[in-house]
């Protein structure tokens, strides 16, 4: 078999999305959902179908829409140019601009669950981007599919990836579409599923995308290329298929993903726990722009399986508790993020704190934890010895106790969670024990989201200098000159 090494480079900024079904006895109003969507600052989000009500309550939003053709719609469309263009008509061209239709699904994963639908397909997203030329909105919109991963075969190694090849007939002209387009390959990707189903081959870290030693990660034996975890092994397997039918330069975006918080007694890895951690860990790896291990850099934007649990699932347990939220707004699980911006910061009681990045620059913290407690006249006497917050002691707990009482301080303004990059805002109240931080009410979560703050103010950000302690009235360098007094006398 030959291997493909595929070198390419698109300009696009991988982000963060999130899906939203409506199988729920419950479903929100499209302006309570558009609500939640702008209070998470979701920015992308897909809609399995083109529902006026949600077109229209994201209208002046900025919010960027993929909407989608049902699968029960495909046969129409694919069979009669004049429906589809009817189609644009009505779900596209009457909502754009005012609602930013960026994608359209045509149908999803039709291989898989709608076959009889598949010899149609390409003729479908051919009509619909005709309808889209005709109205001049081809380069704003894109048309794609989103396939299933069960459609690319002998997955690991990935170099060794191809495509079910019962489905090249269609696959090769689909391709050939969203090349000559500029459009995406869409997949949706389970780790869940793959992990699940492979007998215990697939650790339970390496599908929840956890850190891996070096000597527990999956290697490609053809390339040397290293993979800690299912995710990113999927996505650089559908590029190798894709080389193996001679295409190169389509990117891949992944249209489903996530994790379900709970499952029937077979299922025991759907918990809260695993859901938090594979959603918190592909989001941070996606926004974090690292690509994967053989496409470092490459964007791969990711839309989240799902905003809402869909209670109207059929199936198993698991099928209904895909989702990051409840009807009625509240989290299933507070997502804990470092560095994802403000996107799915999913504490919705708006407490937010100011902590100490992790992997921050101990000398970097020394100096803004000097700053705080000195002209930021931030009362830091609760951090001596013997005091409530003294442990644990070291420079991270003590500058986020700085931090935190000095973004109260200044009333919690913008740019006052910064202190030259070393801290961030959290929805995790920090406080422990009988240390309660400022801004608290005493009642501490388990687990939260730190996201970076805004860095577009730097006025009120405090300068790194000044390099002493201000305890109160008695300053640092001072009492350290005391002690070191009292210990050689």
């Amino acid at each position: 078999m030959q291997y493909y090494n595929v070198h390419f480079v698109f300009p696009a900024e991988a982000f963060i999305g999130v899906n939203i079904g409506t199988d729920l006895s419950d479903m929100p109003h499209p302006t309570q959902a558009v609500a939640l969507l702008k209070a998470q600052q979701i920015r992308h989000v897909r809609l399995y179908d083109a529902d006026r009500g949600m077109l229209v309550a994201l209208a002046d939003t900025g919010i960027q829409v993929m909407i989608s053709v049902p699968n029960e719609q495909l046969l129409g469309i694919g069979q009669s140019n004049s429906t589809a263009a009817n189609w644009v008509s009505h779900n596209v061209v009457a909502h754009y601009p005012a609602t930013n239709i960026t994608g359209i699904c045509v149908g999803s994963e039709v291989f898989t669950t709608t076959p009889n639908a598949a010899p149609v397909l390409v003729n479908a997203m051919k009509y619909i981007q005709s309808a889209l030329v005709a109205s001049n909105l081809d380069r704003q919109i894109k048309v794609s599919t989103p396939l299933s991963s069960s459609v690319i075969l002998d997955s690991f190694p990935p170099s060794q990836a191809f495509f079910n090849r019962s489905w090249n007939p269609v696959l090769i002209p689909m391709l050939n579409f969203l090349q000559s387009t500029g459009s995406h390959l869409m997949l949706n990707i389970y780790p869940y599923y793959d992990y699940m189903q492979s007998n215990g081959v697939i650790p339970l870290d390496y599908a929840l995308m956890k850190p891996l030693a070096p000597t527990k990660e999956a290697v490609d034996a053809n390339t040397l290329v290293h993979y800690s975890n299912v995710f990113d092994a999927m996505v650089d397997a559908s590029y190798f298929a894709m080389a193996f039918l001679n295409f190169t330069n389509i990117p891949v975006m992944v249209s489903e993903s996530g994790w379900p918080s709970k499952g029937d007694t077979n299922e025991p890895d759907a918990t809260l726990d695993n859901a938090n951690t594979y959603n918190s860990n592909l989001i941070r790896h996606v926004l974090n722009k690292t690509g994967t291990p053989n496409h470092p850099g490459i964007a791969v934007s990711t839309y989240i399986y799902e905003l809402y649990n869909e209670d109207l699932k059929p199936g198993p347990v698991s099928e209904k508790n895909w989702g990051l939220f409840n009807a009625n707004g509240e989290p299933i699980y507070i997502l804990h993020l470092t560095g994802s911006g403000l996107v799915l910061a999913n504490d919705t009681t708006n407490q937010t704190y100011c902590a100490a990045k992790e992997g921050a620059d101990p000398k970097m913290l020394q100096a803004a934890l000097d700053w705080a407690c000195g002209p930021g006249k931030v009362n830091c006497s609760a951090m001596l010895q013997g005091e409530a917050c003294y442990e644990p002691d070291n420079v991270i707990a003590h500058a986020t106790y700085a931090f935190n009482s000095y973004y109260n301080r200044m009333g919690k303004a913008p740019g006052t969670c910064d202190f030259n990059g070393v801290a961030a805002i959290t929805t995790t109240n920090p406080s422990h024990g009988t240390c309660i931080f400022p801004g608290s009410t005493g009642k501490m979560n388990s687990v939260g989201n730190i996201t970076a703050p805004s860095m577009n103010s730097t006025s009120s950000a405090p300068p790194v200098r000044n390099l002493y302690y201000n305890l109160g009235s008695m300053s640092f360098l001072l009492l350290r000159v005391l002690i070191c007094s009292i210990v050689f006398l």
